[in-house]
């Protein structure tokens, strides 16, 4: 009987150490992660200070010059306005599926959601070169009296609106439905309406939670490369409106890393892109 016991204590210990590790493991690797691009950012940050590489528009890698302010603006353009156009859709579709549609309609909807966010981006990006692009360069552009080639921060945002809809909305889904029904029937019971119950009840308690689950959209939206970087233009400037082309950090890095190996300096320039990227992410998921 003794060695039985002595037998499940070590398993019981064994079992304990390994879920220690790994989870040690998943706390330790984004230290890693950090001080990994630290390291490899070491030459570019030893020869330019912190300011003139962050707001400088100037990019000439050849004489030196590594201005990041053009690819940051256009990733914070790209990503704003992505989630300006996802979010609303987000919301209220999380709302009726919640709130209005029959449990039929969330069974249906949940496979669908789920499939939209299985498709790779390059699907995304093909589909927005062949309808958003010209959509907006033979259609929207001129309607507006803008002469644009359709590659533009605009056709960018709505091909990342699509891609972060499913991501977002399967969070916002899963907040609503853990809300108490107590809460609603006690509005309801007062005589409040539903959507006065929706308005003042269900979004105020649930408005951490959506919070966090844009923020974790604008998270995707930030990191988002391959599609992002077939339809907006990847042309070095400061955009200053959604009809020009952009140059997202995510592309630059894409675009240059494999060619540029034998550069160090841009090299390292590269890896301080993903730094920004990596420290951007994380300020958003805090």
């Amino acid at each position: 009987m003794r060695f039985f016991d002595i037998s499940r204590g070590l398993r019981d210990r064994f079992h304990f150490s390994w879920m220690i590790i790994c989870l040690v493991m998943v706390l330790v690797l984004p230290f890693i992660l950090f001080f990994g691009l630290l390291f490899k950012s070491m030459l570019i940050l030893g020869n330019h200070s912190i300011t003139d590489l962050l707001f400088s528009s100037i990019w000439q890698p050849m004489r030196g010059e590594f201005g990041f302010l053009p690819f940051i603006v256009s990733s914070v353009w790209v990503t704003v306005i992505s989630v300006l156009i996802a979010g609303p859709v987000c919301l209220l579709t999380a709302i009726h599926l919640t709130q209005y549609a029959k449990n039929y309609v969330l069974r249906i909807m949940h496979p669908v959601i789920d499939i939209l966010a299985g498709i790779p981006s390059v699907i995304f990006g093909v589909w927005g070169i062949l309808i958003i692009v010209p959509f907006i360069g033979n259609h929207l552009g001129p309607w507006l009296g803008k002469e644009v080639s359709g590659y533009s921060i605009l056709a960018g945002a709505v091909v990342l609106s699509l891609m972060i809809i499913p991501f977002v909305l399967n969070i916002l889904i899963e907040i609503f439905r853990t809300i108490p029904v107590e809460l609603t029937e006690a509005s309801l019971s007062v005589g409040a309406t539903k959507w006065q119950t929706i308005k003042f009840v269900m979004l105020k308690r649930a408005f951490p939670g959506i919070v966090s689950a844009f923020g974790l959209g604008i998270s995707r939206a930030f990191g988002e490369t391959i599609a992002v970087l077939m339809v907006l233009g990847n042309v070095v400037k400061i955009p200053t409106g959604a009809f020009q082309p952009g140059y997202p950090l995510p592309a630059l890095i894409a675009n240059n890393y494999g060619e540029m190996l034998s550069i160090p300096q841009y090299d390292s320039a590269l890896m301080f892109a993903a730094l920004i990227l990596f420290v951007v992410v994380v300020v958003f998921n805090f």
